[in-house]
């Protein structure tokens, strides 16, 4: 694969990422590094877009799981999204990076609501923009929650970092020592073989707007800038 050159990235991080070893919560060294990488990511000129999960204080799939409203839950985990948004911000702003947080669910108080137009301003005048709260509907994941915004901010590529793993494999490695890692999918490979990539929402979108990923491993220092300066790294997933 040769190297891109990237002007505008989607750094999609998991809730989990944040929360370390510890599975649940937030661990400041780990928030200090991946932002000590962003900054470095942002100071090579590249605008860079941020999309975190709430894994590590809750999951709207789980909540439905054990019998609540799935609505209710998922406006739960939205706001899990906010906290880490808003850890990521202050983690930031503290190594000297301009940020904005927006939202999809309006908390004046906290962070801009979301505004396309001015979340692109926003990274033309190299700020880092945080996206929280998904979509702002039920039923969404914060993978789809990154291909849209990737679409809407007209990123050309989308960083998928995920803990624990190099890339996609064929099968769980966790559970199939023996199983190989692709460096190289389609989009189409990925919906037909059912990989546990993203959900099948996201990974349409993408496909349906031509935008490529790289899935790597988060735990890994370094990681985020190499991928973001289109070293190759992990799984490149594409059109052909």
């Amino acid at each position: 694969m040769e190297k891109q050159q990237y002007k505008r990235v989607m750094l999609k991080l998991s809730g989990e990422a944040l929360a370390n070893d510890k599975g649940f919560g937030i661990d400041p060294e780990v928030v200090y590094r991946l932002s000590s990488e962003i900054k470095a990511v942002s100071e090579m000129g590249i605008e860079v877009a941020v999309v975190v999960g709430g894994g590590n204080f809750w999951r709207g799939m789980k909540g439905s799981a054990g019998g609540m409203d799935r609505s209710s839950a998922d406006y739960m985990g939205m706001l899990a999204t906010v906290i880490n948004s808003v850890a990521l911000q202050d983690a930031l702003e503290k190594i000297g990076v301009s940020t904005r947080v927006q939202t999809a669910i309006e908390m004046k108080q906290i962070a801009e609501p979301y505004i396309r137009r001015r979340a692109m301003r926003h990274l033309e005048k190299g700020r880092v923009v945080i996206f929280g709260a998904g979509t702002g509907n039920p039923y969404f994941t914060t993978d789809t929650t990154a291909a849209l915004r990737s679409a809407e901010i007209e990123a050309d590529v989308m960083l998928m970092a995920k803990k624990q793993t190099d890339g996609v494999y064929e099968a769980d490695p966790k559970f199939h020592p023996e199983a190989k890692m692709f460096t190289h999918l389609t989009y189409q490979d990925v919906l037909q073989k059912n990989l546990a990539v993203m959900d099948n929402t996201a990974i349409t979108l993408c496909m349906n707007n031509k935008i490529p990923i790289v899935v790597f491993n988060i735990d890994v220092p370094g990681n985020i800038i190499k991928a973001a300066k289109g070293e190759t790294l992990g799984t490149f997933i594409e059109e052909k």
